[in-house]
């Protein structure tokens, strides 16, 4: 099953993604036939169970599949107008693309002001610019201001993903890769991200592309999402009509004709999926 849909949104993309494969080890296929697009200034969503191929998508996008023997075999990406797939990394970095890791991956040793400075290191000489999107980063993310002088190996799980977040603005990006910015965070510190989060979308004009396990909070921010399983889109549309969609009710949110049901339940119930073939 699908949903029909318009593209999301009218803005121009910046990032499109046509009909990619990607297979591990040379044998071994992740994702089949992925396509997607972002609009400029947009916040969209890829969702779904962990394993469904969500992070192995923002990772082909990023060109950071090598370090896994990753490839992408078939397809094409585009960011703001350019082929990148045969791009590096620091190239795509260079570009306006950067990607928040999942487990956040803050360099331990040094601290939080360090790490957030190793953010600009495409940026070359440009002191007073650094120095102001330093005190920029500090004015979203008040608690790093309070913990600069601290290493940040011995700050807490949301400092940390702070501080991701936090470097990866000092690369000046037009568009943030964030996979699971959620994990191992308490809810509410997980509201204050992703309001963060949403205030850097509109404030700084800067494109998020979010991949995210958390369905009901992540649609709450994107506008539009796309549902992964087993490597492939099955379900597309806006954030608010995913979002009432009894299938991602049922199957994603936990919620059907009768309230909410039990894990138990909803494994069960996934053997029906409408969609899968």
């Amino acid at each position: 099953m699908s949903v029909v849909s318009e593209a999301p949104g009218a803005a121009q993309p910046l990032l499109k993604v046509n009909n990619i494969e990607v297979i591990y080890d040379h044998v071994i296929l992740v994702l089949r036939g992925i396509s997607l697009e972002v609009p400029k200034g947009g916040i969209v969503a890829i969702l779904g169970a962990n394993g469904a191929g969500k992070t192995t998508t923002l990772k082909a996008i990023s060109n950071l599949l090598g370090t896994e023997r990753g490839e992408v075999t078939k397809g094409s990406i585009e960011f703001d107008g350019v082929s990148v797939e045969s791009s590096s990394p620091n190239a795509l970095v260079k570009r306006g693309c950067i990607q928040v890791m999942e487990g956040r991956h803050c360099f331990e040793h040094l601290t939080v002001e360090e790490n957030l400075l190793t953010g600009a290191f495409t940026r070359g000489g440009d002191r007073q610019g650094i120095q102001r999107d330093l005190e920029m980063v500090y004015n979203y993310f008040p608690r790093l201001r309070e913990r600069r002088t601290s290493q940040a190996g011995y700050t807490s799980g949301g400092e940390q993903q702070m501080v991701a977040i936090g470097r990866a603005l000092m690369s000046r990006p037009k568009m943030i890769l964030l996979d699971e910015p959620s994990m191992g965070l308490a809810p509410q510190l997980v509201e204050q991200i992703f309001e963060i989060v949403k205030q850097i979308n509109e404030q700084e004009g800067v494109t998020i592309l979010l991949a995210e396990q958390n369905t009901n909070i992540a649609l709450r921010y994107a506008k539009f999402g796309y549902i992964l399983e087993s490597g492939r889109v099955v379900m597309e549309g806006e954030a608010e009509q995913l979002r009432n969609n009894e299938d991602v009710k049922e199957f994603y949110l936990g919620l059907g004709g009768e309230g909410r049901k039990s894990f138990r339940d909803v494994k069960h119930y996934r053997r029906r999926k409408r969609w899968i073939g």
